[in-house]
């Protein structure tokens, strides 16, 4: 199970996040004022709030499908039978390739295979860098790095590679490149997330600007980890989804690769007779995740909307102060804090931020799908009230709220 990090951003860090979220925001600002944008983003509510109504006979649709298919999937209640599945699918490498997913880094995946004396290789680039600092940290979930300065970067490549890496993003991208590709020729599996799931076609979409995932993808056997939340109807209503998060993620209209995975490799080109194991992976497991989802659904349905762009957090006022301490894992923000009440307990949420943010519903301006998260987050007060986590700590602050509700909205 992944831990919550407490070590917090030091000013450099905290410096040149909010320099990579202005030039995002400048980048994504003619888009996010876009009337095509504008109905987008209605269509992918309608899309998501249909999905987290009917998610579970959706679930029920897409495992037969991607069985069909002929993908293997296997069903993890929480991220302990997560981990124990992937376990037995990879025990036997010494190393394993791996492309950004939340969802892995959710239930602990590198640190866990890391105890088992399996390698993961990130390939991702800013994720490789994260993994080569001492916090090992991501600040973003599409941008992991956004908190390191080209110069801290181009340090940190230095000591790992004991070789002179110069300031220049170029050299720090080829450095890290030569890194990953040598690591890839050793590597048999490929674990991926995915930013949609597709119930009727039985097919996965994702999304990635650098190739990543499609080398990730061909390797001999490919796992794929998503949460239930990540269900929709159709692949055509997928790929809207991944087009709108790429928008407020990246400010870009599309991404630059959109891979589909239904099934695994295969060709009819010899007869019409199926063959399987061409170019790609001969093999596609995919984890199903609930871990807490199942929960979310029943007490914060509305947190399930999320499309895991990350712009709650570029404008949050308190995330633009504290960065990740602020949420929990790579759910980052207000949104993460609700999430983790779901995923871990009620500890856990407290201590990931649940008294520090302010209220202000920034984060629900900026958010395509307009979740209530300073709402959810009150709520989640008087839980937290209630079962008398902060009787001793926070004893005027709890008496206040069960009377009078949370100061900080008054």
């Amino acid at each position: 199970m992944v831990k919550n990090m407490t070590t917090p951003m030091d000013e450099s860090e905290i410096q040149a996040m909010n320099k990579s979220f202005k030039i995002l925001n400048k980048r994504r600002k003619k888009l996010l004022d876009n009337e095509k944008t504008r109905k987008l983003k209605e269509r992918v509510r309608q899309i998501r709030e249909y999905s987290i109504s009917h998610l579970e006979e959706l679930k029920v649709e897409a495992v037969e499908k991607l069985q069909s298919n002929g993908v293997e999937v296997i069903y993890a209640e929480d991220s302990n039978e997560a981990l124990k599945a992937i376990y037995s699918l990879v025990k036997f490498e010494n190393t394993v390739a791996k492309s950004k997913s939340n969802t892995a880094s959710e239930i602990g995946l590198s640190d866990f295979l890391q105890t088992k004396d399996i390698q993961v290789v990130e390939t991702d680039l800013g994720d490789r860098i994260v993994q080569f600092t001492d916090k090992k940290k991501s600040s973003h979930p599409i941008g992991p790095a956004a908190h390191l300065s080209m110069e801290e970067i181009a340090r940190v490549l230095r000591e790992k590679f004991k070789r002179e890496v110069k300031s220049d993003p170029q050299e720090i991208l080829n450095a890290v490149k030569e890194d990953v590709m040598d690591e890839l020729s050793h590597c048999n599996v490929g674990i991926t997330g995915a930013n949609s799931l597709a119930a009727q076609d039985g097919s996965l979409v994702m999304v990635h600007n650098e190739g990543n995932i499609s080398m990730v993808s061909l390797l001999d056997t490919h796992i794929v980890i998503v949460g239930i939340d990540k269900l929709v109807g159709t692949l055509e209503e997928a790929i809207s989804v991944v087009k709108l998060e790429t928008i407020y993620a990246t400010g870009k209209t599309s991404p630059a690769y959109m891979n589909v995975v239904s099934s695994p490799s295969k060709t009819a080109d010899i007869e019409q007779i199926l063959l399987m194991g061409m170019y790609g992976a001969s093999r596609v497991v995919v984890i199903l995740l609930d871990n807490g989802r199942s929960k979310t659904l029943k007490n914060s349905r509305e947190s399930l909307l999320c499309i895991g762009c990350g712009s709650c957090i570029v404008t949050c006022p308190v995330y633009d102060v504290m960065g990740y301490e602020f949420g929990y894992g790579r759910h980052l923000g207000g949104r993460g804090v609700v999430f983790s009440r779901y995923l871990r307990d009620k500890e856990v949420c407290f201590k990931s931020g649940l008294f520090t943010c302010t209220l202000c519903g920034q984060c629900t301006l900026d958010c395509p799908m307009e979740i209530p998260t300073n709402q959810l987050i009150e709520e989640l007060r008087r839980e937290m009230v209630e079962a008398g986590i902060l009787k001793e700590k926070h004893g005027e602050t709890a008496r206040k709220i069960k009377k009078n509700g949370s100061p900080y909205s008054q």
